[in-house]
């Protein structure tokens, strides 16, 4: 059994499997018994309550006109089924050699390299400079072949992580 229920608080339109004692929106999260929830179709068919749940969501944006020109779920689902091209027919038909493609897929070009992975570098700029600004950090990480954008980004994250301080523009790892 499935049922297509919207929450009272937000308005949020879900389907539900089965029939709990309580159910929880997915979106707010407020808690309801499965009783007081505001079921708009209940179906034995899982592809009926997607076509409600869709018809009601394009309505509510003003796009009930295009949604009726639609093909339900099942038939789309059976659309793209027949027409799904693999993997590696798809990158052969480009002309690439997928023997050597799994290969580069199997190196990690944001591996460590002699120097450290560019985090490390950024954690090493923090250890081995006096209290740098960021300026110097990227400075330094940049001669190790880090780029100013990476640096910036993991500075923000390591403060927000607070394994790095920042005082008055300049950093100190905690």
């Amino acid at each position: 059994m499935y049922a297509v229920v919207g929450c009272s608080e937000c308005s949020n339109l879900w389907i539900i499997e089965g029939r709990s004692e309580t159910t929880q929106c997915p979106r707010c999260g407020s808690r309801r018994a499965y009783e007081k929830r505001k079921k708009f179709v209940e179906t034995d068919d899982v592809d009926h309550a997607r076509d409600v749940r869709a018809s009601m969501l394009a309505n509510r944006q003003g796009e009930g006109d295009a949604f009726a020109e639609l093909d339900s779920f099942s038939d789309l689902e059976d659309d793209v089924a027949d027409g799904v091209v693999g993997e590696t027919e798809y990158v052969e038909a480009a002309g690439l050699d997928v023997d050597e493609l799994e290969a580069a897929g199997d190196r990690d070009p944001r591996g460590s390299t002699r120097t450290g992975s560019k985090k490390e570098i950024v954690e090493r700029a923090l250890e081995d400079l006096e209290g740098p600004t960021e300026s110097e950090v990227v400075d330094y990480a940049g001669e190790h072949g880090v780029s100013p954008s990476y640096v910036r980004d993991a500075l923000d994250k390591l403060v927000r992580r607070g394994a790095v301080s920042e005082s008055r523009g300049r950093y100190r790892k905690l």
